[in-house]
């Protein structure tokens, strides 16, 4: 029973001395032993005072022996002047015994005065002491709390902290569904380009459409360019001449038009510019 209940109070003290060092902050620990030194300074200080008041208390008593004194001391010379050697001899008795007491209190006073010396040194040393440790205490806690930043820091980049373990899951989160977007969206336009889907608003275009709309935009180009060659290098007959043979049909000059539309002509790809000094009923388009 005696060995089941130490290995119990063994675990309960390894608990709470790992839940103590969990909980301690240096820093405040730091701060706890400063303020208790300057409590222990304070203290020092107030000994010098008490021992200095005492001191100064003393002084005063030897002040006013010294004062009774010199009093009795007139005091019997005058007696030995009027015959009254018995008052006389009263009053160097009662002297004899003030000179007593003023030299315990010089004795006293002596001691005291050591003392306030010895506590005046400690006083300094001990302000030096407590000026160091909290230039010490400082840059320990600076080093410190730099120290915990940085830490703080590091294991939020790299996810394993306690604080910021959810921030790294939550852009980790963010970047795969990014990914899943950009490749639906890509495989969407892969299915409406070859013609799987059909995009709703008219706006995309199938390869087979666009090749188509391609070959249809050079045809005409071709066209247009032969007819601006012809026109540019042997006028107007010529730019007839070379469209006539580009479209492979004869057009009908523009005073045969009222003709054609009793019978209905075959229907040339372009119409034809009008002749010099005849003006044509259409502009080529």
């Amino acid at each position: 029973m005696s060995g089941f209940l130490n290995r119990l109070s063994t675990v309960f003290r390894a608990k709470a001395d790992k839940a103590l060092d969990k909980m301690e902050d240096p820093r405040e620990t730091l701060e706890y032993s400063y303020k208790r030194q300057l409590e222990l300074l304070q203290k020092v200080r107030r000994g010098v005072a008490d021992v200095a008041t005492s001191r100064k208390k003393v002084e005063l008593q030897a002040t006013q022996l010294n004062t009774q004194i010199d009093k009795l001391n007139g005091q019997a010379q005058k007696a030995l002047e009027v015959g009254r050697e018995d008052l006389a001899r009263e009053a160097l008795t009662r002297k004899s015994g003030l000179q007593q007491q003023l030299g315990d209190l010089q004795t006293q006073h002596a001691q005291l005065q050591a003392e306030e010396e010895k506590l005046v040194n400690a006083s300094r040393s001990l302000q030096a002491k407590v000026d160091a440790f909290r230039t010490r205490k400082d840059t320990l806690k600076a080093t410190y709390t730099a120290a915990q930043a940085q830490a703080q820091v590091t294991e939020a980049f790299t996810g394993i902290g306690e604080e910021m373990g959810d921030v790294g899951l939550a852009i980790q989160r963010a970047e795969d569904k990014t990914a899943e977007m950009q490749a639906r969206a890509g495989a969407v336009d892969e299915l409406i380009a070859s013609g799987a889907l059909d995009d709703i608003t008219g706006s995309t275009k199938d390869d087979i459409t666009r090749e188509l709309e391609a070959l249809s935009s050079g045809s005409q180009v071709d066209d247009e360019l032969a007819r601006m060659k012809a026109q540019l290098g042997s006028g107007p007959a010529a730019a007839q001449q070379a469209i006539e043979g580009g479209s492979g049909q004869q057009a009908q000059p523009p005073h045969q038009q009222g003709s054609a539309q009793q019978a209905p002509p075959q229907q040339a790809p372009f119409q034809a510019y009008p002749t010099q000094g005849q003006p044509g009923q259409d502009d080529l388009r």
